[in-house]
């Protein structure tokens, strides 16, 4: 009975140390478990810097893309007749200096300061476009600004050739401020430039030659007078007209 009993508590022995084994080594593999670093894919390659995507086209009647400009002290509006102009004056040099480009939103006009900005409006189907200055033109009495290609088409004037238009200047230099003169002929031959202006010469003061490089060759415009606002000058060009039977426009000297 006795060594039954001593069986029976080695066996109870053995059967709990095999159980603080067992609750030992679990613990071993939860503490490992714990304190493994969980592992992690490496970060992608960060991919190489992309170039900017170029800027979109122009639409038509959008505003044409300009450094910082002022809104113009004064409100200024002109009506009349436009007229555009492509092919062969594009790629060639303009008025400011820049290269003439049919297929941005430009204009030559005649007194506006170069980088005045102008709204456009075709009265006949009042469709309108911004378009910035940097020309001078047109040199026909009864137009009063030259649009480039793209500008004529925002507003639907390409099958016509002209349309009555108002302008309304956006932002820019005072168009008020400058030199205004009259233009009273542009010649291809210098001697004829010369005859007009020593025939004027007897009355008004000063009057000038000057030289316009076209695609059709030398043009000498022959302008008389030195006046600080638009308006005197105006009134010279009535008084040319009037008195010298001479058609006359007005003209910004300055640039």
């Amino acid at each position: 009975m006795r060594i039954v009993n001593l069986r029976a508590s080695s066996g109870l022995i053995s059967i709990r140390i095999s159980a603080v084994f067992c609750t030992f080594f679990i613990a071993l593999v939860l503490a490992g478990c714990a304190h493994r670093r969980p592992v992690a894919n490496p970060p992608a390659s960060v991919p190489p810097a992309e170039q900017p995507p170029a800027a979109p086209p122009q639409q038509p009647g959008q505003a044409p893309t300009i450094g910082p400009s002022t809104a113009p002290p004064i409100a200024y509006t002109e009506q009349g007749v436009a007229s555009w102009y492509g092919v062969p004056f594009n790629g060639r040099r303009t008025s400011d200096g820049e290269i003439y480009n049919m297929f941005q939103y430009t204009a030559a006009h005649r007194t506006l300061p170069f980088g005045a900005v102008v709204r456009v409006t075709n009265l006949n189907n009042d469709r309108h476009v911004d378009v910035r200055i940097n020309d001078r033109g047109p040199f026909v009495s009864n137009r009063v600004i030259d649009l480039s290609y793209s500008a004529a088409v925002a507003i639907g004037m390409i099958g016509t050739g002209t349309a009555p238009v108002r302008l309304d200047v956006v932002s820019g230099p005072n168009p008020n401020v400058g030199f205004f003169g009259v233009q009273v002929g542009a010649f291809a031959a210098e001697d004829n430039a010369e005859r007009l202006r020593g025939r004027l010469s007897a009355q008004y003061s000063p009057v000038t030659i000057s030289p316009y490089d076209t695609p059709n060759g030398m043009f000498y415009r022959v302008r008389v007078g030195r006046l600080a606002t638009q308006g005197a000058a105006q009134q010279l060009a009535q008084q040319l007209e009037e008195r010298d039977q001479i058609v006359a426009f007005v003209v910004r000297l300055d640039n």
